[in-house]
């Protein structure tokens, strides 16, 4: 391929790929309704905006950090502490929301009227989830 036609292709998959990836994160805050059960949670519907900016701001630093190569400089025990603190907090307030959320799956079907496809469609979910895998695990790994 040459060099002129790789690039636009390039630019072109890594935005689609944000746009992807973006588009899940925001469903998933949207349709857990995250930031208001965490705001119910900790008693502070008032200062909902933090969290929102919390959020947002974590994005945002951890994209700049990913595509900049950023480093932190402090001794291996310590970051993984911190780091798998953080990653703990993450996935115990998104399994926490999901437990809450679960019947999302029948209500959406009911509402789309896919209501006689709902084993087709959990089906369907579990067979993307399952190439997805074999393709990262038995291709892109290589």
């Amino acid at each position: 391929m040459t060099e002129w036609l790789a690039y636009p292709l390039l630019i072109f998959l890594g935005l689609a790929g944000g746009v992807a990836v973006g588009s899940g994160m925001v469903a998933l805050l949207v349709i857990l309704d995250l930031i208001p059960r965490l705001a119910q949670l900790a008693n502070a519907f008032r200062r909902s905006i933090w969290f929102e900016t919390a959020i947002t701001s974590g994005a945002v630093y951890w994209s700049f950090a990913d595509f900049l190569d950023w480093r932190l400089h402090m001794p291996g025990v310590v970051q993984l502490v911190g780091i798998g603190l953080l990653d703990g907090i993450f996935i115990g307030m998104l399994a926490a929301a999901l437990t809450e959320v679960l019947n999302v799956l029948p209500i959406l079907a009911k509402r789309l009227h896919l209501s006689r496809f709902i084993t087709a469609l959990v089906m369907a979910m579990v067979c993307g989830k399952l190439a997805g895998s074999l393709f990262d695990w038995l291709i892109f790994q290589r």
